[in-house]
This record gives structure tokens, sequence and C-alpha cells, in this order.
């Protein structure tokens, strides 16, 4: 099992507190360099930063390119990825453009998940593509992968002259590493398959035996795509991450945090199983008193079987059971509202997991 580090929210979305002086006492891009050179240190796969626009929460991440860009500069083998690019919300030019330089920097390490789009407020940048924003999305991975590969498009310039354009520099890497980003539909998957990308998926809105099901549609339709390679593609799930040495210690450390970020998340968790509802609901129609019970209902579920909480030993248990539903690597989200010394801390028990899981001879070392 690969793991990674997944950034999506953080602990201080307004910035950060300033000393008497007016001066800030931490940078708020602190955690993010931190945990990305011990990822880079301790044998991770990955760093994902993410595309949120106009919400404190995950409000540092506006462009992946350039928080990517920084890792790059303080990291020497890890992986840079997107998690992810909202591919109508851009010119495919520009995601090809920018992750190209990314890849140049980082020595060939740049990698993107492609996302639809979650909030229609971020479509204030390209209001037109909302509609069809999934067919989009479609078009611009295969543009922006064409492109990456030194493909041209032909575009009008601004005298109407249609022409070839394509991307500069050219990427160290020959061919894009591409994720598409599914939140559940397993119609997601079998597209991702048959595009012969990855997956990026997480377990807000979706349980443990609809994702198997989903995998293994999603390995069905990458075997069978016209141009298949051989190979199985790569599932990557996203999973609320802590480790301590004390389980009721780690529970009432995430209980807080963990909630408010399920309370931001009700309208999937509304819509799906996970509570056990018969049908969606509408939330603007429940009271304060419900939402509270909803959420904790939630968070009981997710810390026993949808995150990657609590002591080593449990969190062994949890990556053999995501092992054997098909899931190539975990992507743990660190940022969802713990401080960061808790954080950057606690990442010594995921190394430890890592080691511990590996089917490798370090597994035993």
């Amino acid at each position: 099992m690969d793991f990674s580090l997944f950034y999506f929210g953080n602990a201080t979305p307004q910035g950060a507190p300033a000393d008497p002086a007016g001066t800030p006492d931490r940078n708020i891009y602190d955690l993010v360099l931190e945990g990305a050179k011990f990822a880079d240190r301790n044998g991770f796969t990955a760093v994902w930063t993410p595309e949120r626009h106009f919400s404190p929460f995950g409000g540092l991440y506006p462009n992946p390119a350039v928080t990517g860009a920084a890792i790059a500069a303080v990291t020497e083998r890890v992986a840079i990825r997107a998690g992810s690019v909202v591919g109508p919300l851009h010119h495919p030019l520009r995601i090809a453009e920018e992750w190209s330089v990314v890849d140049n920097l980082s020595g060939g390490r740049a990698g993107i998940a492609f996302a639809s789009g979650w909030h229609a407020t971020d479509f204030a940048l390209r209001p037109e593509a909302y509609a069809d924003r999934r067919d989009v999305l479609t078009e611009t991975v295969a543009q922006v992968r064409h492109l990456w590969q030194g493909g041209t498009l032909d575009l009008p310039d601004g005298n109407g002259v249609t022409g070839p354009v394509g991307i500069h520099p050219r990427p160290v890497r020959p061919e894009l590493p591409a994720w598409i980003t599914s939140s559940g539909d397993p119609a997601t998957f079998v597209k991702a398959g048959a595009a012969g990308a990855g997956v990026l998926t997480h377990l807000v809105g979706q349980d443990l035996a609809s994702l198997t099901d989903s995998v293994a549609a999603y390995r069905k339709a990458y075997a069978e795509r016209p141009d298949a390679d051989g190979g199985s593609g790569h599932v990557v799930l996203m999973l609320h991450t802590f480790l301590g040495e004390d389980e009721a210690w780690v529970r009432e450390q995430v209980r807080a945090p963990m909630s408010a970020y399920l309370r931001s998340s009700l309208n999937l968790l509304l819509g799906s199983q996970t509570l056990g509802v018969s049908r969606p609901i509408d939330p603007s129609k429940l009271s304060e008193r419900h939402i509270d019970t909803m959420v904790a209902r939630a968070f009981d579920r997710y810390y026993e079987d949808g995150s990657l909480f609590g002591t080593l030993p449990r969190a062994v248990a949890t990556v053999e059971r995501l092992r054997t539903a098909g899931v190539d690597e975990i992507a743990c989200f660190i940022d969802f509202g713990l401080p960061d010394e808790k954080v950057l801390d606690g990442l010594r028990h995921l190394a430890e997991l890592r080691r511990k899981t590996a089917r490798t001879p370090e597994a035993s070392s």
C-alpha cells in the first residue's frame, strides 16, 4: 500500500496570528511545507494539494500548481499532485502550461487529478461551464493529456486567425499521470477506467462495500479499453488521518474538527446511505438539533469505518481492509482542523504505519 499526504482544509483559515509588533508568528503554509519535507524523507509516495475557492475552509489553496511549485522547491523525490484541478474552470492550455512548469521544477514528479467542480460559487470564474461541467471535464482531460505529449490545439488568436498552439516549457515526463475525482458515483469510476486514468475518491457519501464494487467495475473498464496496456489502473482513497498512542485521546482530539468537516458536507451525506436515511433530505429543512444528531452519528460512523484514526494496531487493520477492497494508495487528509504541531507530531506514527504495512523487507525493520 502506498501512502501520501493530502491537504484540503486548513487549521487557521483566516491567516496566522500576529505578535504585538504585527508580525505573523508562523507562515500559514508551514504545515504544507513541513509535511511535504517529512513525506519526502520518510518514503511517502506523494503530496496532494487541492483547488478551493471563495471559502475560509480550504482558502489556502486557490491554485494547486502554485503550492505544487513551492513543494517542488523543498523536496527531492516525492510526487507532487493536484487533488484536484477543477477542469471546467480553466482553459486546457493553461492547465498544461502550469503543470509543465511544476514538472520541470520537480524533475518529472507532477501529476493531476481532475474534478468537474463541487460548488456553483466556484464557477464565478467561468459560469458558462457550470451546466455541462461533466462533459467539459471529459474534453478538458483529453486535451491536457494531448498537449502534455507534445500535441497542439487549433485555436483562433486575437486577430481571429486559427492555428496550432502548444505548450512551453515541454514537460519532463512524457505522459501525464492523471486521475479522475469521484465522490462515489460508480459511473465515474467506469469513465475513468475507460479513459485509462486513475481514480481519486473518498468515503464521504459511500461505504467500503460500495467502494469495493466500484473499484471492481473500474478495473474491468480499464482492462477492456481499446488501448489497454496490461495494467490495472490506480485507485487512491482520501481518508481523514490522525494517529496516536491512546485511542480515547485520539478520539477526543479529532471529534470537534471532524464534526465541523462533516457538518460542511451535509449535502453529500444526506444524499447517500451514510446516515441510514432512506431518501435524500434537504438540510435547510432540518432543525439545528436534528443536524447535531446526524453529525454526531456520522462522526461515530467515520471514526469506526471511514477514517485512519486511532492507534497503530487499529490503523494496520484498516489498511488491510482497504487493500482487500482494491485500494492502491491512501491519501492521508491531515489538515482538517487540528493544530499544526499535533498534526506534524502525529506523522511519526503514520510513517511507522507505512513501514509496518509495506510488503517489502522494510516492513520488519
